[in-house]
C-alpha cells in the first residue's frame, strides 16, 4: 500500500470497501465513485474515487484511490443561500446520494434509484424539473447536471416559494457553485491526467520488463509454457519449435493433447490432473522429437493457484538425453567395477575422505566378518583390525597413512582378526588415496591379500629345511648350526660337548619283510623315545635312513654322556607295536667328546661314527666311546655292569 500523505504508509485494510470490491469482482471498468465512507484512518467522511490497474497478464494488480472530504462539499454548500426549503445534492450516476445540503447524515449514502426524480435525473445530461423531494416531501424546482464524463450528478433545488421570491439571488449562487464544481472537476481532471502519465510510464516499464523476460525465456535450454485450466496453451517460448516443431504463435490456444499425441497425452493425464488440483508434479518421460528420435526429458507441472483455485499450469520440459546416456554409462561402469571387485580374490575396502567405510567386497566381508551394510559409515580401523605379524599389538592402518600422506602406501604385512570368530588371517595390505579431477582427496581404497596359506607354506618350507619330514626331528643342517653354537659356548665356559651316533640293528630286514610303512612308523616311535630320554637342551637329529645323531651340549664329564647312552638304550629296549605287530629292535651307538676327540663338529661326527661302527662289529646292541685313533672304542656298560673306561 502507498499513502500520499506519509512516507511510511498507515496500516489499514480496505478490502471490504465497495471501491475495491467492485474491481475484484470484475464488474466495473474505469473510474469508480464509491459511496461516502468514514475514514478508518482519520474518522472523517469522504468521497472515494478509485481506478484499477492491471499487470501484464491482465491480472488485477491494485487499486488507486483518491478521496474528497465531504466536509469540503459541506463548506461549499454552507456558503450557498438556498433559502428556506432549499437543498443541494451530489449523486452518483446509479442514484446513490453522496452529499446533501442541508446536512442529513441518515440520507448520505442512500440510494434513490428507481424513484421518479432519479429516473428524471438519469434520463438526460442536464435539465430542470419540478417535483416533490423523496427525502422530505417538499415541492421544489430541481436543476441538475451530470459532471463531465464522470459518474456524478449535481442537483440544486429550491422550494417553489423561495424560487419565486429570490430567483435572481439564487441564479448567481448557482452559477458560482457551478464554477466551483467545474474548478473541482478541472482539479480532478488534472489529478487523473497526472495519474494517467504515471500509468503510461509504468506501462512502458512493464513492456520493457516483459521484453526482457521473454528474451530470457526464449534463450533458456528448456521448453517453457503456460496452459490454462482447460489445458489450452497461453504462452510458450521459442524452444517449443525444437520440441514440437511449432512456433509459439502456432501453439497458442491449442489443447495440449494436440501437441503430445494420444499415447503421450494418456500417460501425462494423471500428472496433469494432479497439477490442476494444486499439487506440483515432477517426472521423467520419453518424448519423440519431430525428427522421430526419442529424447529423455524431465517434466515439471507447477500449478498457477489463486487461493484454492488453480487457473493454469506452468510447464517446463528439459532434455536430459545426454545426462541419461552418461548415467547409463556410469551405471555400466559401476556394475563392471562391482563385478570385478566381487570376482577378484583380494579383499577390497573403500572409504570416504574421513576414513569411513563405503564399500566392502565379498572377500573383505569374509576376512573381517563385517557385512557391507553393517560396516557402512564405520571407522575403517574398527572394520579392519590390523595387528603386527605376531598378532600381539595393533598396527597403523595403511589407509589412514595414505589419506594423511596423500600418496600410495605399499604392502604392509600384518594380521587381521575376524570380527566374531577371532580367526587370524595373515595379510599384505596396501592403500591408495582417491582424488577427484581437481586433485582433491575424496576417499581411499585399501587392498588386503590373504597370504595365510602362503605364510603357512613358507613356515612349513622353513621347518622342512631344518627338520626331518618323517620324524619331525632336526635335520643335519639344524644339527650343524646347533653344534657350532654348543662348541662356541663350551670353549667359552670350559665345558664339554658329546656327539652320539645311533643306528638300528636289523632295520633293513624289517623294511624288506614288513614294508616301508611299518619301517617309517617304527622310526617315528623311536624318535619319540629318543627325545624323551634326553634333556630339553639336547638335540636329537635324524641323519638319514635308520641313523640318528644326539648332541649333548654343556656336559662336565664323559660319564654324563655314558649315562645318557644307557638311558637311551633302556628307553628303546621295549618292543614297538606297529600296525598291531610287536617288534623288538636293538641300538648300536658311538660317542665322541669335545675337546678330547675333536675340535669341530666334523671331527666329532667322524669319530662318533667310527665308535658306532665298532659297536656293530662287536655284536651290536651296545654303545662305545671313542678312545683315540690308536685305541679301540670303549664299551659303555648297561646299568649294573662294569665298564673298563667311561669316566
Amino acid at each position: 500500500m502507498l499513502d500520499s500523505q506519509f512516507v511510511e504508509p498507515r496500516k489499514a485494510n480496505f478490502g471490504d470497501r465497495d471501491y475495491v470490491q467492485v474491481f475484484q469482482s470484475g464488474t466495473h471498468k474505469g473510474l469508480y465513485v464509491g459511496a461516502p465512507v468514514r475514514s478508518r484512518l482519520t474518522g472523517l467522511h469522504s468521497l472515494p474515487l478509485s481506478r484499477a490497474y492491471y499487470d501484464a497478464d491482465g491480472k488485477l494488480a491494485g487499486v488507486v484511490v483518491g478521496a474528497i472530504r465531504l466536509a469540503h462539499f459541506q463548506s461549499l454548500f454552507d456558503e450557498l443561500e438556498m433559502g428556506p426549503g432549499g437543498a443541494l445534492g451530489l449523486f452518483r450516476a446509479d442514484g446513490v446520494l453522496l452529499a446533501r445540503f442541508p446536512i442529513r447524515e441518515d440520507a448520505v449514502g442512500r440510494s434513490l434509484a428507481g424513484t421518479a426524480n432519479m429516473r428524471t435525473l438519469q434520463s438526460a445530461r442536464s435539465g430542470v424539473f419540478t417535483s416533490r423531494a423523496v427525502l422530505d416531501d417538499v415541492e421544489r424546482i430541481f436543476a441538475f447536471r451530470h459532471v463531465g464524463d464522470y459518474p456524478l450528478m449535481v442537483t440544486v433545488a429550491q422550494s417553489v416559494d423561495t424560487v419565486l421570491a429570490g430567483w435572481y439571488r439564487s441564479a448567481w449562487i448557482l452559477d458560482s457553485f457551478a464554477l466551483v464544481l467545474l474548478a473541482a472537476c478541472v482539479g480532478l481532471a488534472y489529478l487523473f491526467a497526472r495519474e494517467l502519465r504515471r500509468r503510461q510510464q509504468l506501462s512502458g516499464q512493464l513492456q520493457q520488463a516483459e521484453h526482457d523476460l521473454r528474451t530470457i525465456l526464449n534463450n533458456l535450454p528448456s521448453m517453457i509454457g503456460y496452459w490454462d485450466r482447460d489445458l489450452h496453451n497461453r504462452f510458450a517460448n521459442n524452444a517449443c519449435v525444437e520440441w514440437f516443431g511449432k512456433t509459439p504463435g502456432q501453439m497458442h490456444g491449442r489443447h495440449i493433447s494436440e501437441l503430445l499425441g494420444e499415447t503421450r497425452y494418456d500417460k501425462s493425464l494423471p500428472y496433469l490432473e494432479q497439477a490442476l488440483q494444486g499439487r506440483e508434479q515432477l517426472f521423467e518421460c520419453t518424448m519423440l522429437h519431430p525428427n522421430g528420435v526419442a529424447r529423455y526429458s524431465v517434466v515439471s507441472y507447477i500449478p498457477d493457484a489463486d487461493g484454492d483455485e488453480v487457473r493454469g499450469i506452468f510447464v517446463q520440459v528439459t532434455d536430459i538425453t545426454e545426462r541419461k546416456r552418461m548415467e547409463d554409462a556410469l551405471f555400466d561402469e559401476k556394475e563392471r567395477m562391482r563385478l570385478t571387485l566381487k570376482s577378484i580374490g583380494d579383499a577390497v575396502v573403500c572409504t570416504d575422505a574421513q576414513g569411513l567405510v563405503t564399500y566392502l567386497n565379498p572377500v573383505a566381508q569374509r576376512l573381517t566378518g563385517w557385512q557391507g551394510f553393517d560396516a557402512a559409515g564405520r571407522n575403517v580401523d574398527e572394520v579392519i583390525r590390523l595387528h603386527t605379524p605376531d598378532g600381539q599389538a595393533p598396527q597403523p592402518s595403511p589407509l589412514r597413512l595414505a589419506l594423511q600422506q596423500h600418496k600410495t602406501v605399499e604392502h604392509a604385512r600384518g594380521v587381521v582378526l575376524h570380527r566374531s570368530s577371532g580367526q587370524r588371517f595373515d595379510v599384505e595390505e596396501s592403500a591408495s588415496p582417491i582424488t577427484d579431477r581437481h586433485g582433491q582427496i575424496n576417499g581411499a581404497v585399501t587392498v588386503l591379500r590373504d597370504v595365510t596359506d602362503a605364510v603357512a607354506m613358507a613356515e612349513r618350507m622353513a621347518h622342512l629345511a631344518h627338520y626331518d619330514a618323517l620324524t619331525d626331528l632336526p635335520n643335519r643342517v639344524l644339527l650343524q648350526d646347533r653344534a657350532r653354537q654348543a662348541l662356541a659356548h663350551a670353549r667359552r665356559d670350559g665345558k664339554s660337548v658329546a656327539v652320539m651316533y645311533i643306528d638300528l640293528d636289523g632295520f633293513k630286514q624289517i623294511n624288506d619283510t614288513l614294508g616301508h610303512d611299518v619301517g617309517d612308523e617304527l622310526l617315528v616311535q623311536l624318535a619319540q623315545r629318543l627325545t624323551g630320554a634326553v634333556r630339553a637342551s639336547d638335540t636329537v637329529c635324524r641323519q638319514g635312513g635308520d641313523e640318528f645323531v644326539v648332541l649333548l651340549p654343556g656336559i662336565h664329564a664323559p660319564e654324563q654322556a655314558c649315562h645318557v647312552a644307557r638311558k637311551i638304550a633302556a628307553a628303546c629296549s621295549a618292543p614297538y607295536v606297529v600296525h598291531g605287530r610287536a617288534l623288538s629292535v636293538g641300538l648300536s651307538g658311538g660317542i665322541a667328546l669335545f675337546p678330547g676327540h675333536g675340535q669341530n663338529f666334523e671331527e666329532l661326527s667322524r669319530h662318533a661314527d667310527a665308535a658306532m661302527y665298532a659297536a656293530k662289529q662287536a655284536g651290536r646292541r651296545q654303545f662305545r666311546l671313542y678312545a683315540g685313533a690308536d685305541a679301540a672304542p670303549v664299551l659303555v656298560e648297561q646299568d649294573g655292569g662294569q665298564a673298563p673306561v667311561c669316566s
